[in-house]
């Protein structure tokens, strides 16, 4: 009986800690279980994503929203002509091969130049556009930050690239390089030419801004550039992460 009353006892000084638990630590409780919530949620959408194909993008959604409609065809890097990939690392991420998400020596000279240009890898891009949404925040920036090296543990080089050429923007409601391919040269991704290629990933940081087909002295001077660009990273070794 001693026992019996002892643990009745026990139970109602528990329930008494139960009702009487502060507000300010049952806040913690619930803003961590949301936070682990959310970190679950996207470490599912990554492994998912890394044999899946993403359906659509916010960028995408937000997109055909404006305009009634937009372009995409997706196609696995094996239909996309090889100089295309490297003309994308070339212009965009150059040490792609050689970074885990984040290049160190391209933010340090983005800081030394006062922030005038970008320094986010391929992997950063397509943590943003899969997954985020645009525009600048601290709280997307974040999120980005924590994502693109989880990204890099469970996607391949090659997948990560696979999915930027296939959603990225490449024109006004242009999505991948397929569908740029088809809009403004009137070929398949498996057939363009490296001019083609150097064109498309001249315009990528803005697409809205810069024409495939008549493009500008500067895009010409920039797709010239990524050319050679493109070369250079095949004969060092560069490419060797996405490339058979």
């Amino acid at each position: 009986m001693a026992k019996k009353a002892a643990r009745k006892s026990s139970g109602k000084k528990s329930k008494a800690r139960k009702k009487t638990m502060p507000l300010g630590q049952k806040l913690r409780r619930w803003v961590t279980r949301a936070g682990l919530g959310i970190a679950c949620f996207f470490l599912a959408l990554v492994l998912l994503y890394s044999v899946v194909n993403p359906p659509i993008t916010h960028t995408i959604w937000s997109e055909w929203r404006r305009l009634g409609k937009v372009e995409r065809d997706w196609v696995p890097i094996e239909e996309i002509n090889p100089i295309m990939a490297r003309s994308v690392v070339a212009a965009e991420d150059a040490n792609f091969c050689l970074h885990w998400g984040f290049d160190v020596a391209a933010i340090r000279d983005a800081l030394e130049d006062g922030g005038n240009r970008g320094a986010s890898t391929i992997t950063q891009q397509v943590v943003k556009n899969v997954f985020l949404w645009q525009g600048r925040s601290w709280v997307r920036k974040a999120m980005e930050t924590s994502l693109t090296p989880v990204v890099e543990i469970f996607w391949s080089k090659q997948r990560i690239l696979e999915v930027y050429l296939n959603v990225a923007e490449t024109g006004t409601g242009v999505f991948g390089v397929e569908a740029a391919a088809q809009r403004n040269f009137g070929v398949s991704a498996a057939n363009m030419t490296p001019t083609h290629a150097a064109r498309i990933a001249a315009i990528l940081p803005a697409p809205r801004k810069r024409s495939v087909t008549d493009p500008s002295v500067f895009t010409r001077r920039r797709a010239a550039a990524i050319l050679q660009g493109a070369a250079t990273i095949r004969a060092d070794g560069r490419a060797d992460c996405f490339e058979d």
